[in-house]
């Protein structure tokens, strides 16, 4: 009797860690999430935290907005929607394909000039004028079609009168992180791209940036939806909490974004 009672003890112990084991499992979640390029860098940090934190799972597609809001009204599989541009998200709201209530402004994002390391071209002085710089042959930026940093570069350029000079020399990525790679790559000698993708540690020791005041282009508002069709309502809530949350919001904010309480819609 003596000797079996470690043994009794043992097996109760290992019952009880597979019962926690399992009950682990069951509340844990899944979210599939398609997110705006401008967020790459700053939402595998976030993700990274969560999941680590709640033991959820989340599968992160990143590309343009408006190609993910053709998809999702489509019916694209995703729980979360983060767009860069709050009308896509908005539209959908419309449509009756969110979940009622969720639709929140997250962040305001800015647009900057990105040279490469060893560019002839000094961003301080010239700002905008540095694409008329001689040495300029391609001038990278999103597709403005689906591409709402895109339309804020054209609308940068144009208004400072220098988008009929270079307007030929345009080089569209489908979305803002493939724009920022032409940069670096060498495929364009200098481009427009997301403040959060310049200052990430993967692009600020690569070259240098201007920030485009904020008066040249429209504000660059940013809004995310819980959507109807969500297969794991609660853990998409989850995420949504965590991005509003002093931790969320404090990863944002390292990345450039203006947060919702410094940027009340106008």
């Amino acid at each position: 009797m003596k000797n079996s009672c470690p043994r009794l003890w043992g097996g109760i112990a290992l019952v009880a860690v597979l019962v926690c084991a399992e009950v682990a499992t069951v509340f844990a979640g899944e979210v599939a999430i398609a997110a705006a390029s401008d967020l790459n860098f700053a939402f595998k940090e976030i993700v990274a935290v969560f999941e680590k934190q709640t033991g959820h799972t989340v599968k992160l597609s990143l590309g343009s907005s408006g190609n993910f809001f053709a998809q999702i009204s489509n019916g694209a599989p995703f729980d979360l929607y983060f767009s860069a541009d709050i009308s896509y998200p908005k539209k959908l709201e419309e449509a009756g394909l969110v979940q009622p209530g969720s639709l929140y402004m997250y962040a305001v994002g800015r647009i900057v000039l990105f040279v490469p390391k060893g560019s002839p071209i000094d961003l301080a002085s010239s700002g905008m004028n540095a694409l008329r710089h001689p040495t300029v042959k391609k001038v990278a930026i999103a597709n403005p079609k689906h591409a709402p940093y895109g339309r804020a570069a054209v609308a940068a350029m144009e208004h400072y009168k220098v988008y009929d000079a270079v307007k030929d020399k345009l080089v569209l990525g489908e979305n803002i992180s493939q724009t920022a790679q032409f940069i670096q790559t060498g495929g364009a000698d200098i481009g427009i791209i997301a403040l959060s993708l310049a200052v990430a540690p993967a692009m600020k020791d690569t070259g240098t940036h201007w920030e485009v005041p904020v008066e040249a282009y429209p504000r660059l508002e940013q809004g995310a939806v819980v959507l109807k069709a969500a297969k794991d309502v609660k853990t998409a809530h989850a995420f949504m909490d965590h991005i509003k949350s002093p931790e969320g919001s404090a990863v944002l904010k390292r990345y450039g974004f203006v947060l919702p309480e410094q940027a009340r819609p106008q």
